[in-house]
């Protein structure tokens, strides 16, 4: 068995979680799933996303509710996501047109509120680590959506995405591949380009997978699923 990516981030600490989310129902809920993962700790809730960072400054990972006291907080996602937070989005609001707006504010990942504790414990390990997770809600709105300007990959740029997409740095591509890591910046640089270029941008790893998958240039499968061992067969609270 491989080394823990969420060890190499973060060492001996737990990964340290902030929720953001004006249903206290939904915190309790959260909190209790999260409870079972030993790696994870939630260091503060609230439906105030500066105040409840306030609490936590050193939170790792910010699970936020989209829609936050009756308006969509997608500001304050690119807000959280230019300073440098792994934000991952968790909301009711689950059609393609929201996940992918959503995605290119910066979110690292998006969650669907009815999806369980197994998908929210993975999606918030995957996000601490850097490493993409693909639950089945963005999977199903995402896969065999036909677009007319789908971008056009060579198989080498397609190659590259994928084992970026299922890597933690794109030196560890340019070994698989066998080339220089500057050539897999070239490569992931054209496929944003030639997204741009269609009317599709896709500024952040989290978009540019979603675009792919929609586009079916990779498939949700061949996206590594992280899961947690320390949770497995353990019953949903």
């Amino acid at each position: 068995m491989g080394a823990d990516p969420v060890a190499a981030v973060t060492g001996d600490r737990p990964i340290g979680v902030a929720i953001v989310d004006d249903h206290p129902v939904v915190v309790d809920g959260v909190r209790a799933w999260l409870a079972t993962e030993p790696r994870l700790t939630v260091l503060a809730t609230g439906d105030d996303p500066d105040e409840v960072l306030r609490a936590a400054p050193d939170a790792d990972v910010v699970l936020l509710d989209l829609r936050l006291h009756g308006r969509m907080a997608l500001d304050k996602l690119a807000e959280l996501s230019a300073a440098g937070r792994r934000v991952v989005v968790y909301s009711e609001h689950t059609d393609p047109a929201t996940m992918l707006a959503a995605l290119d504010a910066g979110a690292v990942a998006f969650l669907a509120k009815h999806e369980g504790r197994e998908h929210c414990v993975a999606t918030v390990l995957a996000a601490a680590s850097d490493r993409p997770y693909v639950p089945p809600t963005l999977a199903g709105a995402m896969v065999g959506d036909p677009r007319p300007d789908r971008p056009m990959l060579s198989d080498k740029e397609r190659e590259a995405l994928l084992l970026w997409f299922q890597s933690m740095s794109k030196a560890s591509v340019a070994r698989r591949m066998q080339i220089s890591e500057h050539t897999v910046k070239q490569y992931v640089d054209r496929a944003r380009i030639k997204y741009t270029r269609a009317g599709r941008p896709a500024a952040t790893k989290a978009a540019l997978l979603a675009r792919a998958i929609e586009d079916g240039l990779v498939r949700p499968e061949e996206i590594g699923i992280y899961r947690s061992q320390a949770t497995h067969d353990r019953p949903t609270p």
